[in-house]
């Protein structure tokens, strides 16, 4: 069992970290100040510039396959490189990728959304999450109703990211009350300007998820992705595409919050000594540690399923799980360290602690990760023993 990174994985796990430090640490300050003050902490300007930059270096859809221009990169050396990215909480994401559901579509609808969406000339969202259903997919109420030769979309969606930017929307809809999501739910591709709006949700973080609002809204038959009533499996597939890149970003996060508490406990002094020599701060660095490397290796070994072809639906369930709880208890030790000053803005602790939390929300909640993780074990759908018996 060869835990090491070939030559090859080294220079690009290399190359984003030195990417990091270089480009994006050093607008850390300017980034607080701008959401201090109700901005974006990049304009659009900025990150395609950095986007740009990147690609300069061939870092460009970094998951996309290779045929469509990106670097088509396994799913573990993905998972490495969310963590790079993740030891800063400036908001970047390199260019050139496109929500997995797009490449369902037909010849035309690439042409119109996809390979513009991958060139960044367009941007989409993804929309099924409905006010008063949340984890519940299962329970659309928006409607798609035929007429003639179009679908006419009724009904809203809640907590969408990317929604208050997108031109156009994967949104879900009922267009069989009958089967419902047994095959009565479709996707449509909407743009924006077939008459959808969308209104900004105001939250505890920096993510400014949208409310979008269909009344109305009148679509072609040309505009369905995928099939008629398959809708639903589209959207599972959407969600389960990469759950374990989002503890993947926490290590990250979790490394350099480690790393401060650290610098921090060595050099604040109590009663004449570093706070480093009391056993209380001795215990939640050691625990904090041991925690971040246990998720690294449950998260690598969710992307070692995705890249092996294996069902990797209960790993990522466990890595998301224990990333989320995890993470939120990492970074609330890290504040403690700190005391008064990890509760001002002052430090980028209580940004990351907003942050964090949400991890424990989006793309299935931590409750969700437990009910799928033990419905897995009760049926026998997973072994106790995991991949290895």
């Amino acid at each position: 069992m060869d835990f090491s990174l070939s030559v090859e994985e080294r220079e690009i796990r290399d190359w984003v970290r030195t990417f990091v430090q270089r480009e994006l640490l050093p607008r850390e300050q300017e980034v607080l100040r701008r959401e201090r003050a109700g901005q974006p902490g990049l304009t659009s300007d900025e990150l395609e510039e950095l986007q740009l930059k990147a690609r300069d270096s061939g870092f460009w859809g970094v998951q996309t396959p290779e045929e469509y221009g990106g670097m088509g990169l396994s799913a573990v050396m993905t998972a490495l490189l969310e963590a790079e990215l993740g030891r800063t909480f400036v908001p970047f994401r390199f260019g050139g990728a496109a929500d997995n559901i797009l490449f369902y579509a037909n010849e035309e609808q690439k042409q119109r959304y996809l390979l513009p969406t991958i060139e960044g000339k367009r941007k989409s969202c993804f929309a099924i999450t409905e006010p008063g259903a949340g984890s519940d997919a299962k329970a659309i109420r928006t409607t798609a109703r035929k007429d003639g030769g179009d679908w006419v979309i009724n009904g809203e969606k809640t907590f969408i990211t990317g929604g208050n930017e997108a031109d156009f929307v994967m949104v879900f809809a009922i267009t069989d009350p009958e089967r419902g999501a047994n095959g009565g739910v479709t996707c449509f591709l909407v743009d924006r300007d077939m008459g959808w709006r969308s209104e900004y949700i105001d939250t505890m973080g920096e993510w400014g998820p949208a409310a979008l609002v269909f009344e109305d809204v009148r679509v072609p038959e040309s505009q369905i992705l995928g099939e008629l009533g398959q809708g639903f499996n589209l959207a599972m597939q959407w969600i389960g595409r990469g759950r374990y890149l989002l503890p993947a970003r926490a290590i990250g996060s979790c490394e350099r919050l480690l790393s401060m508490a650290i610098e921090h406990a060595n050099t604040r002094e109590t009663f004449g000594a570093p706070i480093a020599e009391r056993q209380a701060i001795q215990w939640m660095i050691a625990d904090s540690g041991v925690e971040i490397e246990a998720l690294r290796w449950l998260v690598l070994h969710a992307a070692w399923q995705v890249d092996s072809g294996m069902d990797s639906r209960h790993a990522q369930s466990i890595a998301k799980l224990y990333g989320g709880v995890k993470a939120n208890e990492i970074v609330d030790r890290v504040l403690q360290i700190h005391g008064g000053m990890g509760y001002t803005r002052e430090l980028p602790i209580e940004r990351w602690y907003r942050e964090l939390r949400l991890l424990r929300i989006y793309e299935g909640t931590d409750e969700i990760q437990r009910r799928t993780i033990a419905r897995n074990l009760l049926k026998g759908h997973a072994k106790v023993g995991g991949a290895l018996g």
